[in-house]
């Protein structure tokens, strides 16, 4: 039989390089001899025969090419609601509809918003997504690839055979999209792409919302957002929170080793809604930051470095799944923070690296594509389709997951050309400074489009260096984070706690530094999972001397922080104690609470945040002067620092006085803005923390004698390695407080 088209055609489909397969495959209608004539063409290698099968009509096709190219002329002006009645060689049966007899889906304006960048929900146009078209269901596949020479979705539903189910090149937008109809929830999918040197690629979908359990690497098709949400209460009181001057205390959490089953398997989401939910509303936490669930190939980068942007990783179950542990953890009024890697991703071949044989997503020039230290690749942010991808992220995990803040990581990777590089390593910007302008803004469109989004969110940066304003609105020059990590205080405080006591006098500034910047910006103070890992030790393992001096130690040095000016996090384990760094392989070493000493210091970490959350002077002005007062910092000699915490109610205040040494302290004055009773309403070194016992009686009355330039003063006993806390509680009149 002589084909409608030329062989020139029919070539360029079998092998697959036909730039526009909708002109060639699906219905037609051509003129013949000045008739109007219905051809139906289509390309599937396994067939043997086919036919077109109408409700009331069918008719064989003839096998044009020995491949399994097929053509039929209709007797018969036909509509385009035909299927396939297919025989293989084992004399198996199948219908099936064809992809090519249905229309685009995307128009030309999604087309324009995503080619200019400003598409800021593009996940709901690119990806695979589960719809009805022409009324009929299936999933829409849309991918960008501009540089492409072919792009075809391969799965099991066509052998992953990329001759099967070439896209529709939608031109100079660089987008290919496909509707195959009948495809359901669960498919395993990828793309196949034919790049212009001919070499072909089996890429994962960059949109994939659910992806295959490593070391597989296949994308699933899933239906996003039809998970039912009971958190409704939480997200409406949400709306009226103000995160600056309420209590924010984060337990930092990695899913795959904070607790295992005893085969070493993974918790599922599900079982951690039961598990880590009740163990961090017991504790006290407002919040739980967890390293980053976004899918990724190798469990020792933790997460970060990531192949599945817009995917929650399948370790731990499906996207439901996971919705599942957020939505328990809002129902008992806990906030969830993720980590989120915008900075880099990795050089595995299946998947952001030379996406169409070119440098798609990343910088082609290394010095500015390549990151040396985790040998990584960097996102060019001066590209509109990489910024929309980013920052479309950025707002799919608040849209469809509810999250409640994203801490962003190695934000100074991203605004520093020069970082972890030598001279002549990268490329000065065209003013010739070391700033990545391209970064920078990104960065300040990512917040200012969030933050307008979503105003009620956390958006944090992890960034190291002294860079100005990094929490601060875009409108004065600042990159517009919510708040930033403070590396600093963690890195001088911990080499000062680590310390010998006999030598912390020689390091008093260590300690007080803190406060030169405290308001510089809106800071969290962190003791994170960079600091118990790669040989840095676990924090009770950084205290100095024996046990016992090491718990005291540990729990000054969180008495401390949480009475420091800033936010508050803390990495899972060091509530209990873990002598071992923290592996993330293993389960955390549950096995301690066993012994009296580390459940002690566990109920220890329950007490401080309750008495961080019910105290407003602990954290109503954690970013301004007027919460905080030095009452002494200068006793470097006895290393010893007295302060003052107010509420916005300056009425509301509370005394800290801490020992850093293991001498107790009689007899020590101490200056106080009231005459008036004040109560010890804290004591690290308690009895029922595992302490000495050395204490304040519950509290004495001020003296009217002016001391550390206060009006009053108060007589105490210090404890060794100890904080004690006090509060105002009746006035010399009988009032009370």
């Amino acid at each position: 039989m002589r084909a409608t088209i030329n062989n020139s055609e029919i070539n360029k489909i079998i092998t697959s390089c036909h730039w526009d397969p909708f002109q060639v495959l699906g219905y037609h209608e051509i003129n013949d001899k000045n008739k109007v004539t219905t051809v139906i063409r289509t390309f599937l290698p396994e067939a043997s025969e086919i036919e077109v099968v109408y409700d009331d009509y069918s008719q064989k096709m003839d096998k044009i090419h020995p491949d399994g190219f097929f053509e039929v002329v209709l007797y018969k002006n036909k509509a385009k609601d035909y299927k396939f009645k297919i025989k293989n060689s084992s004399d198996h049966t199948w219908f099936l509809n064809d992809p090519y007899k249905f229309n685009s889906v995307l128009t030309d304006f999604d087309l324009h918003l995503l080619s200019e960048g400003n598409h800021y929900k593009s996940y709901k146009k690119l990806g695979a997504h589960i719809i009805e078209h022409e009324g009929v269901k299936g999933v829409l596949f849309a991918l960008w690839a501009p540089n492409a020479k072919r792009v075809s979705v391969i799965g099991n539903f066509n052998h992953w055979d990329g001759r099967c189910n070439p896209m529709r090149n939608r031109g100079t937008s660089g987008i290919w999209e496909l509707f195959i109809p009948d495809l359901q929830e669960g498919e395993f999918y990828k793309y196949e792409i034919k790049t212009y040197d001919d070499k072909i690629l089996k890429k994962i979908d960059p949109y994939a919302f659910y992806a295959e359990m490593r070391p597989n690497t296949a994308s699933i098709v899933y239906q996003i957002g039809k998970y039912k949400w009971h958190d409704n209460k939480y997200m409406s009181n949400r709306k009226n929170q103000n995160y600056y001057n309420e209590p924010i205390s984060i337990y930092e959490v990695h899913l795959g080793s904070w607790k295992r089953k005893n085969n070493n398997e993974f918790l599922s989401y599900r079982e951690l809604a039961d598990d880590l939910v009740n163990y961090v509303l017991d504790m006290g936490y407002t919040h739980v930051e967890l390293l980053p669930i976004s899918e990724h190939p190798f469990d020792g980068s933790w997460g970060y470095q990531v192949t599945g942007y817009y995917a929650p990783t399948s370790r731990f179950g499906n996207p439901d799944d996971f919705c599942y542990l957020i939505d328990k953890f809002h129902q008992n009024g806990i906030g969830i923070i993720i980590d989120w890697v915008p900075a880099h991703f990795p050089t595995d071949d299946f998947g952001l690296a030379k996406f169409d044989g070119t440098s798609l997503y990343e910088h082609d020039d290394p010095r500015k594509g390549f990151h040396r230290e985790w040998n990584t690749l960097i996102f060019n942010y001066g590209r509109n389709e990489v910024r929309n991808f980013l920052i479309s992220n950025a707002l799919y995990w608040f849209d469809y997951y509810h999250i409640d803040g994203l801490r962003v990581d190695a934000v100074a990777s991203m605004i520093y050309l020069d970082y972890s590089r030598e001279n002549g390593e990268w490329i000065p910007n065209k003013y010739g400074g070391n700033e990545n302008l391209e970064a920078i803004d990104f960065i300040r469109r990512l917040n200012e489009q969030v933050y307008s989004e979503y105003p009620d969110v956390l958006m944090i940066a992890e960034e190291s260096t002294a860079w100005g304003g990094v929490s601060r609105p875009t409108y004065v020059g600042g990159l517009g984070f919510g708040m930033k990590w403070n590396m600093g205080w963690m890195n001088d405080f911990l080499e000062y706690i680590s310390k010998d006591p006999i030598h912390r006098k020689y390091h008093h500034g260590t300690l007080t530094f803190s406060m030169i910047y405290a308001y510089t910006e809106n800071f969290i103070l962190v003791l994170s999972h960079d600091e118990n890992v790669h040989g840095k030790r676990s924090l009770i393992s950084k205290m100095p001397g024996n046990d016992w001096q090491k718990f005291a130690n540990l729990r000054l040095a969180i008495g401390f922080m949480y009475t420091h000016p800033g936010k508050k996090l803390l990495f899972m384990g060091s509530e209990f104690g873990q002598w071992h760094e923290w592996n993330a392989d293993t389960s955390l070493d549950w096995h301690l609470l066993d012994w009296d000493r580390h459940k002690t210091l566990q109920n220890y970490f329950k007490q401080i945040n309750k008495l961080y959350r019910n105290n407003p002077s602990l954290y109503e002005n954690d970013f301004n002067h007027n919460g905080f007062s030095w009452v002494n910092c200068n006793d470097w000699g006895a290393s010893i620092v007295s302060y003052l915490r107010f509420a916005e109610n300056q009425d509301d205040v509370l005394l800290i006085v801490c020992n850093f040494t293991p001498v107790v302290r009689e007899n020590y004055r101490v200056g106080v803005p009231k005459l008036c009773f004040w109560e010890e309403i804290f004591n690290s070194d308690a009895k029922e923390f595992d302490g000495s016992g050395i204490g304040n009686y519950g509290g004495f009355w001020s003296d009217d004698l002016e001391w550390d330039n206060q009006k009053y003063s108060i007589n105490l006993s210090l404890p060794p390695l100890g904080i004690i806390i006090f509060k105002p509680k009746i006035d010399k009149n009988g009032k009370k407080e």
